[in-house]
């Protein structure tokens, strides 16, 4: 990831171009003038994660949920407080199971919550349960390296 990365807009879904060595700094959507990242996770359907997932230059860790599901529940702080500890690294993304059942089927999710760890439209690493954001973070940071995507 030398040189110019895309990000994909957590906002208007724009694809910007940002320096890598500018990722630290956040940076603004050319088109929406919103922030790249703002520590949050983006909650999306299938057309906006098949972008986010083709276009992105940062990998993805996507959190397969539902509203009824007493862990995913348990797990939602952690996994905010892990998009303000990986971002610009890594965008934290989750998708509701129950609205989005064709991409839960797509990535074998047949618990949650699950965490994929995908980058550029495929899987790198997966997890079933709730973790901490600290768990999160280790877990991601290893698999990063191990895969040489960091």
């Amino acid at each position: 990831m030398e040189g110019a990365v895309h990000i994909v807009c957590p906002h208007c879904d724009a694809i910007n171009r940002v320096p890598q060595a500018r990722l630290a700094d956040g940076g603004r959507c050319g088109q929406c003038h919103q922030t790249l990242f703002d520590g949050h996770p983006v909650a999306l359907d299938t057309a906006r994660f098949e972008r986010h997932l083709d276009k992105s230059g940062v990998p993805l860790l996507i959190d397969f949920w539902a509203a009824w599901c007493g862990p995913c529940r348990m797990m939602a702080p952690e996994f905010e407080r892990a998009a303000a500890l990986l971002e610009p690294m890594v965008r934290l993304v989750k998708v509701d199971v129950d609205a989005e059942p064709q991409l839960a089927a797509r990535f074998h999710v047949h618990s949650i919550p699950t965490l994929v760890l995908a980058f550029r439209g495929r899987v790198l690493a997966r997890e079933a349960g709730a973790r901490s954001a600290a768990q999160l973070t280790d877990w991601v940071k290893g698999e990063l390296a191990r895969a040489a995507v960091v």
